[in-house]
């Protein structure tokens, strides 16, 4: 599942007429940076979720044949945030009697992960679903942003929202 229902109000004003997923990097819209990667990791099905002008979205992507993949989307009339996106896009990724596990990527970051390494990774999650429940793959904070968002405690492990 790629998150693309945001504003991206710290765009702005690129953001004013644009989805942030859509905003050109390096000759390149933000969001096909992962649907390229999805595909090269063997991917096949991409469920997108988009409300702020998403219409440009689906306009701009399709069906997600040209990147190997098919792609559907979960339109939101009302913004959800993350878990409400989630949760309203889990009839397109699960089936009524089985759950499956899947990947959330943010559409309006960089990121050159390899995502290969999730396969085998969501595969285990599938074969044990209550042995893992969630598998986050994290990053060192950025230099221009060095306290973060979120850390991991020293003690514990835990995840922390940052103050």
């Amino acid at each position: 599942m790629i998150l693309a229902a945001g504003k991206g109000e710290r765009m702005r004003p690129l953001t004013d007429t644009c989805p942030k997923p859509l905003l050109q990097v390096g000759g390149k819209m933000l969001i096909e940076y992962h649907l390229e990667k999805l595909a090269q990791a063997g991917f096949t099905n991409v469920v997108i979720n988009h409300a702020y002008l998403g219409s440009m979205i689906e306009a701009a992507l399709q069906d997600g044949k040209r990147y190997g993949l098919h792609i559907h989307y979960s339109p939101e009339t009302l913004v959800l945030e993350t878990a409400g996106g989630i949760a309203n896009a889990l009839p397109l990724l699960t089936t009524p009697d089985k759950n499956q596990p899947f990947a959330a990527i943010n559409a309006d970051i960089f990121c050159d992960m390899d995502f290969s390494i999730l396969q085998p990774v969501l595969q285990s999650m599938q074969s044990h679903p209550t042995h893992t429940v969630a598998h986050l793959i994290l990053v060192d904070n950025p230099p221009h942003h060095p306290e973060g968002d979120f850390f991991l405690h020293d003690d514990t492990g835990k995840l922390v929202e940052s103050a």
